[in-house]
């Protein structure tokens, strides 16, 4: 009890200094003003020379950025001090006297505390991606593939090239480019990232190509830092860190250093390179020789206002680092790069983010997590349950992601936030962890539910298909928005290479990491909480455990998981298995080995105890249902705008722009799914010209003919595909309309369900004996030629034309005579019958639109589509 109430005190007391703190002046990156540059995107303009992008711009939040507070005020931090630092002397300099880390820690935790009160936990354990393997052949696998890809091509000496130069070693070939150019001040970053990324990469596949390429750019970065002898290791000079003491412009020098760490200590307690941690306690004691200079040099007002910049996770990773070294410096280096201006804010509750730079703030959040697990500060629990909440309540889309132009906005006030520039990736990636610790610490199933939500619509919908090293910043979520079209859009392989970058090589590298978690004890435990097709060797229980998903489609009415056990001789052993939010009561059930286990409650973990061994079968069902979402707004003018999800899925329709939805008592009055069985009905018309092929398009109402795109996932391919469809159902057969020939049929644009096409070459919802065409063999004669001819105009038909380029309108022309007109006619109205460019996701639905019908599908299965991702329902 006495512990509890001396612990109780202490919190009370880190509050009061946190608060303290608060009543200074200005934080870190808060929104930017007309002068300043605060965003990732226009300092990488600046250095790279160009135009700057709207991220830093107005958001249209409609309110007056408030101040908010940094301890850069002396008086703020003169009971934290060792007089002997503050003092001094008579003159301006304090004198330098013995910097003791110890009282020093002792001071920033409240005057005569014990050196470390002690751990906090127990906690679930996450399970080890060694032991962790993805089903080949489902979503995640693909996207993880696509990643290991991307990281074998990648060439290490290019990426290593800025640290081999800055040690003065000869560096061989030539620098990457984009925020990797030997001339931003950010490079590096993205090397320490990729270090994270590959250790967690080889555990997850244990890829012996990319083993090697790792531990080289390992070996180079040792070389570089023995090089130096100072325990530095950058591709930029420490003049840099000079600048930031100085309080003179530079571009986030912690915020590298923060990933090179993170990097190296991955790469130790991942994939075991134990010259990796030597090379990461050798940087923490160089900063911790220049955080001490600073302090005694000035104070540590002075180090506080140096910190504002975006400094990553320095935080996170030496309370990490303190885990292993249990070297008291590098725990106290981790309280000195907490930031007790946003972090006191968190710890009263006060919702008064807007305006903060979010993706600068999540990762000390992370590190504050850090500090509760290492030293049992409650306080540092509270602050990251509070920060969960506020996200989750106010400042969050519909896919999980939070920010708009790298900000945060007024609380519950996003409808004005929708644009291009919304829910950067960096952020998305962040908040998972801090969601995944908070599950850890508490298995509450909102956690879970949040993670599967961001991971599913946040983090799969950043990658550009199985494209390798093509990925987006910012997620767009305003209506006619697409990834491909946005200040950044889509990067490149060798020249992006933004913050973004850095962080979804790392998400893709570890998809595993958050499907099972592990309790140890003398009845061990496991809990399921992401159903992911996966294997995982659960060691402590002795048996293997294998999960499978039926796949899903918009006409299914359940999830279908299936848990097997193989091995022999296991030992008793609890499994939990996470029952999601989402889904209903009415309809769930668990079997295990054909027996039913009883009510299945959503938001639970379900818990079985048993001897786990070859042949258990734990079967799960959950009931799957549209739903919809309101914006996080509480404005009574925008109560309509929602966001339509399938279970966990967030559901987007192709748009260019409108987003008027009508409405009805129940979802199922205005979306309905749509069948497999109408992929059987999609085509695309062709003809060649020039060598060069062209497909019949209908997009903005108007039917021309364009260059067949190069790639897949284009909204020319949207726009070039049709459901075609007979009056007569039974003369439907064959593969994509093969057999249509002499067939009176509809065609309806692709992302217009419910619209077909009139012989007046109009778009209308009205089916009529105007909205006919006839496919009839093709005039020109050619084998899979067919020529369509109105259904009112026998002998009228659709033409483009004899030569034309991209954008040619298609005509209606007749024929007076059955003879040849010179060949012009008969080829202008000739088209291949060609397979689609474009077939429905096996999630797909229709949705009532007020002008039209909107074709909905998952997010993340979307490339460069334009698309909405709310929908109006005032109308």
């Amino acid at each position: 009890m006495a512990r509890g109430v001396a612990a109780a005190v202490a919190a009370l007391g880190v509050v009061a200094v946190l608060l303290t703190a608060a009543a200074a002046k200005v934080c870190t990156n808060t929104f930017p003003s007309s002068d300043s540059v605060a965003t990732h995107a226009e300092r990488a303009a600046g250095q790279l020379r160009l135009p700057a992008g709207p991220a830093a711009r107005g958001h249209g939040h409609g309110h007056d950025h408030e101040q908010h507070l940094t301890p850069t005020d002396e008086s703020a931090w003169m009971e934290l001090m060792p007089r002997r630092l503050l003092g001094g002397g008579g003159g301006s300099t304090p004198p330098r006297e013995a910097f003791d880390w110890l009282m020093l820690y002792r001071k920033l935790r409240g005057g005569g505390a014990a050196a470390v009160d002690g751990p906090a936990g127990p906690f679930l354990s996450e399970a080890s991606l060694h032991d962790v393997r993805l089903q080949p052949g489902t979503v995640y696998w693909q996207a993880q593939q696509t990643n290991l890809e991307y990281l074998l091509l990648l060439d290490a000496d290019r990426l290593v090239w800025s640290f081999r130069t800055q040690a003065g070693l000869t560096a061989t070939g030539t620098p990457y480019g984009g925020w990797e150019g030997p001339n931003v001040e950010l490079r590096g970053h993205f090397v320490g990232h990729y270090l994270s990324a590959t250790a967690k990469m080889w555990a997850s596949t244990h890829n012996d190509t990319l083993r090697a390429k790792m531990s080289s750019v390992v070996d180079v970065l040792y070389d570089c830092q023995k090089k130096m002898g100072t325990g530095y290791l950058s591709a930029f000079p420490s003049e840099f860190f000079d600048r930031a003491e100085a309080l003179t412009t530079v571009w986030a020098p912690y915020y590298t250093i923060h990933k090179i760490m993170q990097g190296l200590l991955d790469q130790y307690t991942v994939a075991g390179n134990s010259k990796a941690l030597e090379m990461v306690v050798e940087m923490a004691n160089y900063f911790s020789d220049r955080v001490k200079n600073v302090i005694q040099k000035y104070s540590i007002e002075r180090h506080w206002a140096s910190l504002n910049e975006e400094t990553g996770g320095m935080n996170d990773v030496l309370y990490q680092l303190y885990t292993i070294t249990d070297d008291l410096k590098h725990l106290t280096l981790a309280h000195l790069f907490d930031k007790p201006c946003f972090l006191g804010l968190l710890a009263v509750q006060a919702d008064s983010i807007s305006g903060f730079h979010s993706n600068t703030h999540i990762p000390v959040v992370v590190g504050a997590q850090m500090r509760y697990e290492v030293t049992g500060d409650v306080i540092y629990k509270q602050i990251a349950t509070s920060f969960m909440d506020m996200i989750n309540s106010s400042h969050s889309y519909a896919t999980g992601g939070t920010s708009a132009g790298e900000f945060w906005s007024d609380p519950k006030r996003l409808a004005a936030t929708l644009s291009a520039e919304n829910a950067e990736s960096c952020t998305t990636y962040n908040m998972l962890k801090v969601s995944r610790n908070l599950f850890r610490w508490t298995k509450e199933i909102a956690y879970a539910d949040y993670y599967e939500r961001a991971l599913i619509n946040g983090v799969l919908s950043i990658q550009r298909g199985t494209d390798p090293g093509v990925m987006i910043y910012m997620l767009p979520q305003a209506p006619g928005r697409s990834k491909a079209v946005s200040y950044h859009g889509w990067g490149t392989k060798y020249d992006s290479f933004w913050c973004c970058y850095g962080t979804g090589i790392e998400s893709f590298s570890k998809l595993g990491d958050s499907i099972y978690f592990e309790e140890k004890g003398e009845t061990p435990a496991l809990s399921i909480i992401q159903y992911i097709p996966s294997t995982f060797n659960w060691k402590t229980a002795g048996v293997t455990v294998t999960q499978e998903l039926e796949p899903l489609s918009s006409l299914d009415m359940n999830l279908q998981v299936s848990l097997s056990f193989s091995g022999k001789n296991g030992q008793s052993a609890t499994l939990n298995v996470r029952i999601p939010t989402w889904t209903s009561a009415s309809g769930a059930k668990a079997t295990l080995n054909g027996k039913d286990l009883g009510s299945v409650t959503p938001g639970s973990l379900l818990s079985v105890t048993k001897q786990w061994n070859s042949n258990d079968h734990l079967s799960l069902q959950f009931p799957i249902a549209l739903r919809t979402e309101a914006i996080k707004d509480d404005r009574p003018e925008y109560a309509s705008l929602l966001a339509i999800l399938f279970g966990p899925f967030v559901l987007a329709g192709l748009s260019s722009g409108d987003w008027d939805a009508k409405t009805g008592s129940a979802v199922s009055d205005w979306i309905t799914a749509v069948p497999s069985s109408h992929n059987s009905q999609l085509m695309t018309f062709t003809q060649e010209s020039s060598g060069k092929t062209f497909v019949l398009s209908s997009s903005n109402s108007s039917l021309t003919m364009q260059e067949r795109p190069a790639v897949d996932g284009t909204d020319t391919a949207v726009h070039a595909t049709f459901r075609v469809h007979p009056q007569d159902a039974a003369r439907l057969h064959g593969t994509h309309g093969a057999a249509l020939e002499d067939t009176s049929v509809q065609i309806e644009p692709f992302d217009m369900p419910g619209t077909v096409i009139t012989n007046d070459l109009t778009l209308s919802a009205q089916k009529s004996a105007g909205s006919f065409f006839n496919i009839v063999p093709g005039l020109d004669g050619k084998p899979n030629s067919v020529s369509l001819e109105l259904g009112t105009k026998p002998g009228c038909f659709l033409v483009s034309g004899a030569d034309y380029s991209a954008g040619t309108k298609i005509q209606v022309s007749c024929k007076s005579s059955v003879q040849s007109i010179g060949g012009i006619l008969e080829q202008a109205a000739s088209f291949a019958q060609a397979a689609p460019l474009r077939q429905y996701h096996p999630i797909s639905f229709v949705a009532k639109g007020v002008k039209r019908n909107f074709l909905l599908e998952p997010l993340y299965s979307l490339r460069d589509e334009f698309y909405t991702v709310y929908f109006n329902l005032a109308a």
